[in-house]
């Protein structure tokens, strides 16, 4: 039998859930930023051919 006040109490869960995606999401996105920033090749600006 559907309660529709059994789902409405439930999107609290659901955005829970959600949030803790879109952060993790965040982290991976930002740590990807960081390491490419940190291994990327130096650019010698003086010493154009």
């Amino acid at each position: 039998m559907f309660e529709p006040m059994n789902f409405v109490e439930n999107l609290r869960y659901m955005g829970l859930g959600m949030l803790g995606i879109f952060i993790v999401i965040g982290v991976i996105a930002l740590l990807t930023v960081i390491l490419n920033a940190a291994t990327a090749e130096k650019k010698d600006e003086e010493h154009n051919d």
